[in-house]
């Protein structure tokens, strides 16, 4: 049986670095008084208004349970409402919860072309690509047998 060599393991580099990234915007985004959970539900509202809570749990990589809590957060700040009851409401941003992103947004940005700092816009081109490619085999929904 093979076993992963960690040194050579494509699978725990990319979860280095997906260790460095989380770890990078938790230092950004605490300075605006989000986590990353919250900041993603946020960017996820203003570029999809009307979602409901589990589409944006999903979107934003936790359980519906968690999403529950989260936006209990976020309704008491101020930056999300909801229109409907239960599985038919339909979130979107306050114009505070605008506001907030938009600093958020920044910092998230520079955190990520601190990442991709010495990539060439070919580079850059060919990580997603290859990034989008890994998930997709991943993904049963996606792979084709």
């Amino acid at each position: 049986m093979r076993q992963v060599d960690f040194e050579d393991s494509p699978g725990y580099a990319l979860k280095r670095a997906q260790t460095a990234l989380r770890a990078a915007m938790d230092a950004e985004l605490r300075e605006h008084g989000l986590s990353v959970p919250q900041y993603s539900s946020l960017e996820l509202l203003a570029q999809q208004p009307g979602l409901s809570n589990a589409e944006l749990a999903r979107g934003a990589f936790v359980t519906r349970q968690a999403m529950h809590q989260l936006l209990g957060g976020l309704r008491t700040a101020g930056l999300v409402t909801g229109s409907g009851r239960g599985r038919d409401e339909r979130l979107s941003l306050t114009p505070a919860g605008h506001e907030r992103l938009t600093g958020a947004s920044q910092a998230v940005a520079a955190v990520e072309e601190q990442m991709l700092a010495n990539f060439s816009a070919d580079r850059r081109e060919r990580l997603l690509a290859d990034l989008c490619a890994l998930a997709d085999n991943l993904t049963p929904s996606v792979n084709r047998s």
